[in-house]
């Protein structure tokens, strides 16, 4: 019998992206002190790799705990400029302050995904992609950031790539849903790979 796989994310693109796939998927949100845990790690030196994994560990650690027999898939996105994390901007100003210091510069992008079954991590994978922004004008960057603010205010670096923020990039390479969140072809190799997925 195949378990039961839950998200434990309130990501919606997350979620889109798996039942897309044809993967039937429960999410729940995993309530966790993301902000706390990342300045403890920021504070001991943890690399945004490292980072990236401890957090999306930790959400399916808090699901998988209350869901024992379920497959949990804890995810965490970090924007890794010049070997620091960069998480979610918490106001316009941020964002501005952000795209303007990644503007004509390449960045990273972590996304880790963890599966906990029965008590512990299962499979662990970061899927990384490399971005370059192109030197925009501060006119455009305010305009961008005030039609767009709702949306981006939920995305590391406050930016996304399958909406009008394309339109900040001059090279991308990498894999696309990657770049979305869930590195979704590695996942779905390994759930195939243990029975876990029909072939």
């Amino acid at each position: 019998m195949i378990p039961q796989l839950i998200l434990a994310s309130a990501s919606s693109t997350r979620l889109r992206l798996l039942q897309s796939a044809g993967l039937d998927v429960t999410a729940l949100p995993a309530r966790i002190d993301e902000e706390s845990l990342r300045a403890s790690l920021e504070a001991d030196g943890a690399k945004p790799r490292d980072i990236a994994d401890f957090l999306a560990e930790a959400k399916a650690r808090k699901l998988g705990e209350k869901n024992h027999d379920a497959l949990v898939l804890g995810c965490d996105q970090v924007l890794d400029f010049k070997g620091k994390a960069w998480g979610k901007p918490l106001t316009p100003k941020d964002a501005t302050t952000q795209l303007q210091q990644l503007r004509g510069q390449t960045h990273q992008l972590l996304s880790a995904v963890v599966i906990y079954h029965e008590g512990s991590p299962i499979w662990r994978h970061i899927g990384k992609a490399r971005l370059t922004m192109h030197d925009f004008s501060d006119h455009w960057l305010q305009g961008y950031i005030d039609r767009n603010w709702a949306s981006i205010q939920h995305s590391a670096g406050g930016y996304l790539l399958e909406e009008e923020g394309v339109r900040l990039f001059s090279a991308v390479e990498g894999d696309y849903f990657t770049i979305l969140g869930l590195p979704l072809l590695p996942l779905l190799g390994y759930l195939r790979t243990r029975g876990f997925l029909e072939t």
